[in-house]
């Protein structure tokens, strides 16, 4: 191909060339000095002088007609530019995409393809480009190098259809070529550039290794997520074998203990969490996963110690390595998500986790001080916005007051516990009613009664219990039946209100909703038993099973006064029923309960059902015939 401009203009002299040609490789050489400088800031003037004196040059290319002797510096340039940008930005923008367009806009006048060509995307140009009659075969390095930071940008915009026909292209593939982006980026083979070429910062192939790394990160990590645990386990290992940086090798290590973890081989899983704490400084996202590995395993101690040291990990800012001024793995992954093993949340968040775990394991100490340990540092205003994991709708922030409540009374602390509660209905005094409106509803017959949330009714049911610990049974009766009040009279929340919040949606299920009331009808009337009203409990007991059928601890208390009561008849058609229900194959539940919730129904839990059961059949005069 001849060497000429679209506008006949006659070729910079040679000299202008070399002189353009020595700047470009100052500059190159000025910022892999500013790589090695010790001092954060003068390395980033270094770098930003670099940076600058770059834009300057290729400014100076670009405002000469596009002549190809000078292309090949002028895409170099480039490069170096976009390169350096990317790198001290620390990801990708827009104008980046406009860099790349508009140098092969300029390659496209050099082919004196002017017009309506230039008005195309970036996979236009590129089509036009690589598919010319009369390929720049001087331009192809250069070209090729330029295509790599395309699939770069491309990969970190998730633009994978765009980056497929690109690397077909390149690679020389027809129409029906294989779309495996990890197999089109191996077989992808940027030519080599002379030795007299002009200086890069990063060259073709030392970038096209970045890109097979991070595409088989990112694919593995897909994967992983989507539950393709094979394919996952077969990237990942692709990605640990490439070209990784200490805290990129951190994070491959940990999504191959996930992986492994959840392929049932916890051995091999775990040899991975502790290569990835040895790794690097940042350890959140092993200790997190190695919490999960424990749990699996039912080793409760070492699950708790990895929680603990997970919470003092993220108090701690991570000191992080200085990056190269490269096209690196780290600028090519995506910000992980709440789905990814690679998210490990926010102190609280951790802290949130570690105090539930200690309550659902019994260690109600422990959990009362992460539970107040939480509540300071959500109160201090420090943390974000509490939500906890996994993921909405999990826990709102009056759900982490009723947790602490009542893991303080389940430690014994229940003057605490009452501090909790009254502290929780001053925040929100203005979401519930008071008694006094409920009672002058009911008298006018009101139907419509105001919304309450029902972690309020929550508030008062734990606070009885509270009380009951206290041995102050009087108060006890009047929380339980304040939350009952509220419970049977406030209506749910109307569409018109607009939706519920992630609290709301977590507590105002119909069966929560019915495990609440039952939990507040079975403590009154166990407290009715305990003052010697065997009848006002019988009245609690009925209607628990009323409004909660599937509530055995219900039926069991039932049976239990019935029988106080000499109602032997009623005692023993209950009986039978519940000794029909026991030969019954138990299903599993289809769902989860507040773990506030869950844990106020374990205090009021009868003893042993079975054991129940065959101290009733004794007592029969003679087996009765079902």
């Amino acid at each position: 191909m001849s060497h000429q401009t679209s506008l006949g203009t006659s070729v910079p002299q040679a000299n202008c060339l070399d002189l353009w040609r020595e700047k470009n490789d100052q500059l190159v050489r000025q910022a892999k000095v500013a790589q090695d400088a010790g001092l954060p800031l003068r390395r980033q003037q270094l770098a930003q002088d670099a940076l600058e004196g770059l834009r300057g040059l290729l400014r100076s290319l670009q405002g000469l007609p596009a002549a190809v002797p000078v292309l090949h510096l002028e895409l170099t340039v480039i490069c170096n530019f976009i390169t350096l940008r990317a790198s001290l930005a620390q990801g990708f923008i827009e104008d980046q995409a406009q860099d790349i367009q508009q140098g092969l806009e300029r390659v496209l006048e050099t082919q004196e393809q002017l017009g309506p060509r230039l008005e195309c995307g970036l996979k236009e140009l590129w089509n036009s480009i690589l598919h010319a009659s009369s390929p720049l075969l001087e331009l192809l390095p250069a070209l090729h190098h330029l295509a790599g930071l395309q699939v770069a940008l491309w990969l970190s915009t998730d633009c994978l259809g765009d980056l497929t026909l690109l690397l077909q292209t390149l690679n020389g593939s027809q129409s029906g070529a294989s779309e495996d982006l990890l197999m089109l980026l191996k077989t992808w083979s940027p030519p080599a550039k002379k030795s007299d070429a002009p200086l890069t910062l990063q060259d073709a192939r030392g970038l096209r290794d970045v890109l097979l790394t991070a595409s088989a990160f990112r694919q593995g990590l897909q994967e992983l997520i989507t539950g393709n645990l094979h394919r996952a386990l077969s990237n990942l290992h692709e990605a640990a074998s490439g070209l990784c940086s200490r805290p990129v090798l951190v994070q491959v290590y940990t999504a191959l203990g996930t992986c492994l973890r959840k392929m049932g081989n916890p051995q091999r899983a775990l040899l991975y969490l502790v290569a990835a704490l040895k790794g690097g400084s940042n350890s959140g996202p092993p200790l997190l996963e190695a919490s999960r590995l424990y749990r699996q395993l039912g080793n409760t101690v070492a699950e708790l110690e990895s929680l603990e040291l997970l919470v003092e990990a993220l108090s701690i800012t991570p000191s992080s390595e200085v990056p190269h001024l490269l096209i690196e793995v780290e600028l090519l992954l995506p910000r992980p998500d709440p789905a990814s093993p690679l998210h490990c949340g926010t102190q609280s968040q951790v802290k949130h986790l570690l105090a539930s775990r200690c309550l659902q394991t019994e260690r109600a100490e422990d959990a009362a001080e992460h539970y107040l340990d939480l509540l300071a540092l959500l109160l201090d205003g420090s943390e974000p916005k509490f939500s906890p994991p996994p993921c909405p709708p999990g826990p709102c922030m009056p759900e982490v007051f009723l947790e602490a409540a009542a893991a303080l009374i389940q430690a014994g602390r229940a003057q605490d516990a009452l501090t909790v509660c009254e502290e929780l209905l001053s925040r929100t005094s203005s979401l519930h009613p008071k008694v006094p409106q409920l009672w002058e509803d009911a008298r006018k017959g009101t139907k419509e009664s105001p919304h309450c949330p029902p972690w309020v009714s929550a508030t008062y049911l734990l606070q009885g219990q509270a009380w009951v610990q206290l041995g102050a049974r009087k108060e006890a009766i009047s929380e339980f039946s304040r939350c009952l009040e509220l419970l049977f009279r406030a209506t749910p929340k109307d569409k018109e209100q607009g939706p519920p919040s992630n609290c709301e949606q977590g507590c105002t299920s119909n069966v929560a909703l019915q495990q609440l009331r039952a939990a507040a009808l079975i403590s009154r009337g166990l407290e009715w038993v305990a003052s010697g009203q065997d009848t006002k409990a019988l009245q609690d007991f009925l209607l628990s099973v009323q409004v909660c059928p599937g509530n055995r601890d219900a039926s069991f208390h039932l049976l239990q006064n019935l029988k106080r009561l000499d109602r032997r008849d009623e005692a023993t058609a209950l009986w039978r029923r519940l000794e029909a229900q026991t030969k019954l194959p138990q299903e599993n539940a289809t769902w989860s309960l507040p773990l506030y919730l869950e844990t106020c129904l374990s205090w009021i839990r009868p003893p042993d059902h079975e054991t129940l059961l065959g101290e009733f059949r004794t007592s029969l005069p003679e087996p009765c015939d079902l």
